[in-house]
């Protein structure tokens, strides 16, 4: 299947403020931070606007709330609901329900999104109020002491020092200290807290999908830890319709951890970023596999089942196989311009 599919199902999902909803399920009728700014991914590269103006909309929705950052750039949150929020209603207003908020990859994930925009010459800040936003983001993320703060992680459940929302930090911290004042003291205290905790995710979770992130997008480790994790995940966490999240995982699991489809597409990327073409290529047919006709892609199938869940299609799993996709076409067209090249001379 080419992309151009599953483009038309990502629309499906774009809302009028330029966001996304995490999928067109009741369930999941919500715009997560983290989701959008990895469903904007395939964006980055393109001529299009979708990826600018999705951070415009994350952007104006934190000047709503600056007030919040403003009292936790002094002061660390004590509750949940203190922390900046992870997931708003589609007008980009926070929940007021009992929620894991605190996820410092997501906070992480945005300041290296805007980075990599700036890089890539798009016009990620409209004015200075942007760019105090983003100051006043790694000022809150030295007040939370992100290096050493339990948080809810990417899978927002209980708390734990995760490998993966420290590395977000230090690869979004980097990504923005040329745009605005980063201590370098705050980059070096998560880079010894992840020399502690890696290869594992937490003190609990030797091994984690989460931590495909370190490699893919954030190119933040060593060629040897990310084969150390890859490894890991592929002999512990790889299953027949992608990958469970960790071992133990209760979400949808019914006798088995459910299977999330998007960690072929994730683990694919990773081969690609270590330049391993056999094992992308494996990874190009996996994929296909778990694409249905429609490129309705899922978020998982349940565990112990053929059946996938109700969150489907999933907007960050869509845009995770159009990503894989074009990677493993451009991969392709340049191995075939090689062997034009061989054989004219």
């Amino acid at each position: 299947m080419n992309s151009d599919k599953l483009y038309r199902v990502l629309e499906q999902m774009h809302l009028p403020n330029g966001t996304y909803r995490a999928s067109l399920s009741s369930h999941y009728s919500y715009v997560w931070i983290r989701d959008v700014c990895y469903i904007v991914l395939p964006f980055l590269d393109k001529q299009d606007s979708r990826y600018e103006k999705a951070y415009h909309a994350l952007l104006d929705m934190l000047r709503n709330y600056e007030w919040k950052i403003d009292i936790h750039r002094f002061q660390k949150p004590v509750y949940r609901y203190e922390y900046i929020h992870a997931r708003y209603s589609l007008e980009l207003k926070e929940l007021p329900v009992e929620w894991g908020h605190a996820q410092h990859d997501a906070i992480g994930l945005f300041l290296w999104g805007i980075g990599k925009g700036i890089a890539r010459g798009k016009r990620m800040l409209r004015d200075e109020k942007d760019r105090e936003i983003l100051q006043k983001l790694v000022e809150y993320l030295d007040c939370v002491r992100y290096w050493e703060d339990e948080d809810n992680g990417m899978w927002e459940e209980y708390s734990e020092l995760h490998a993966s929302s420290v590395g977000a930090c230090v690869a979004g911290l980097k990504a923005v200290k040329m745009i605005v004042d980063v201590p370098s003291g705050l980059i070096k205290k998560g880079e010894e807290a992840l020399r502690f905790l890696l290869p594992r995710e937490s003190s609990t979770k030797e091994t984690d999908l989460a931590l495909l992130s370190l490699i893919y997008p954030f190119q933040l480790v060593s060629r040897k830890t990310a084969r150390e994790i890859l490894n890991r995940v592929t002999s512990r966490l790889e299953r027949k319709y992608g990958c469970i999240r960790y071992e133990g995982d209760r979400y949808f699991n019914e006798g088995r951890e459910a299977e999330w489809c998007f960690g072929f597409p994730w683990l694919g990327l990773c081969y690609a970023q270590l330049g391993e073409h056999q094992q992308f290529e494996t990874y190009v047919k996996k994929t296909a596999s778990i694409i249905p006709e429609n490129g309705e892609v899922p978020e998982l199938y349940i565990g112990g089942t053929d059946q996938p869940n109700e969150n489907t299609p999933l907007a960050w799993a869509v845009s995770m196989c159009i990503l894989f996709l074009e990677v493993a076409e451009s991969n392709h067209c340049m191995s075939n311009t090689d062997l034009l090249s061989t054989s004219e001379s």
